[in-house]
């Protein structure tokens, strides 16, 4: 049995790091963020249809990881985590903070995806610049995070927050997981 776990946050919180991290601590697979390869390829002057674009990346990103690991479970019934890196509520975010507005296609895929836990970074790590990031002051990011803390506290999905040190992440991040993992 899988538990989709789904980190989120705004950018340079360590999302990828700790989805890495939590793959290999319970030794299974993680779903990397497709819209880093997307924009990658695509260049940073997107639009609201890329964003829709990018979402459908992810979802198939997301399908593709979790069929194989489907394929490859054993008849043994115990939870097995599979770690995503970001997920429509993302987009959502990110569409309406850029654009103030967000394809219902988006909202639809929200409201018809289960998940069984998110974890929710928090911005006290220090932004790290690249050739993708937009937000470095810290006054953005933690408006991103208050829209996301608003999000997970008005769903019935699981949440916890992780903060501190990666190795803080990395623990917090456990225990939520363990919780989940052995209700």
């Amino acid at each position: 049995m899988l538990k989709k776990i789904v980190v989120i946050g705004p950018e340079s919180t360590g999302k990828s790091t700790l989805c890495a991290q939590l793959a290999r601590h319970y030794k299974t697979q993680w779903v990397p963020e497709y819209a880093r390869a997307y924009l990658l390829k695509h260049g940073t002057n997107y639009t609201l249809e890329d964003l829709y674009t990018i979402a459908e990346g992810q979802l198939k990103g997301e399908e593709d990881i979790i069929n194989k690991m489907q394929q490859l479970q054993s008849t043994d019934l115990s939870p097995t985590p599979v770690f995503i890196d970001t997920d429509f509520i993302v987009i959502r975010v990110w569409s309406e903070f850029v654009f103030n507005n967000c394809d219902n296609r988006i909202l639809n895929k929200i409201a018809s995806r289960h998940y069984d836990l998110y974890l929710l970074c928090n911005t006290d790590l220090p932004w790290v610049k690249d050739e993708l990031r937009e937000y470095p002051d810290l006054g953005t990011r933690e408006k991103l995070y208050h829209y996301y803390k608003e999000t997970m506290t008005n769903q019935q999905v699981p949440w916890a927050e992780v903060r501190g040190t990666n190795d803080d992440r990395l623990q917090h991040a456990i225990e939520a997981c363990e919780k989940i993992l052995h209700k």
